[in-house]
């Protein structure tokens, strides 16, 4: 994807019959996403296409009801379910909360002081978080739970972990 955009959560149901989508997101506090004009869904393969916001409301702390130009229907809305939703890099740092693990993606991350690299994707799974990164030119998921993680210094945008002994190994 695009560097200047980020992947913030999923369209995952329809809900109604005026084609009012269930976004649930990833963005580690509740909001609206008031003010913003527009979503960006892959359409295709690395290609992202706007999608103008009409009206959003607050339906959980990690769900939003959102209404987009242009789907009317159950049906018309039923093609854009499952989608991967994405926003701009600046409504990104704008909509997102601190210390929500998204935020971490460009974040250094440090294992003691050994530098691993930058934090390329996060991935959120019900129990842990895993961070993507490039090691040694091979893609490489470090775990973000409380045996690992050590410390988030938003001021040094850097992550502090304690791997086990190994497990680095696995990826070299």
């Amino acid at each position: 994807m695009p560097e200047n955009y980020r992947n913030i959560g999923k369209l995952v149901a329809v809900y109604g019959l005026q084609g009012e989508l269930v976004l649930v997101h990833r963005l580690g506090r509740k909001t609206s996403l008031k003010g913003l004009k527009a979503i960006f869904l892959e359409e295709r393969r690395d290609e992202l296409l706007p999608w103008f916001i009409q009206e959003t409301r607050v339906k959980s702390d990690e769900e939003i009801f959102v209404k987009l130009e242009g789907l009317d229907t159950k049906e018309a809305a039923r093609r854009v379910v499952q989608k991967e939703v994405w926003v701009t890099e600046k409504d990104f740092a704008h909509f997102a909360g601190k210390s929500a693990p998204i935020s971490y993606v460009g974040f250094t991350l440090l294992d003691g002081s050994n530098d691993l690299g930058e934090i390329l994707e996060v991935i959120e799974q019900p129990h842990q978080v895993l961070c993507r990164i490039d090691l040694e030119g091979k893609e490489a998921l470090i775990p973000l739970n409380e045996q690992t993680l050590r410390g988030v210094d938003q001021r040094k945008r850097e992550v502090r972990v304690e791997l086990p002994d190994g497990l680095l190994d696995v990826y070299r």
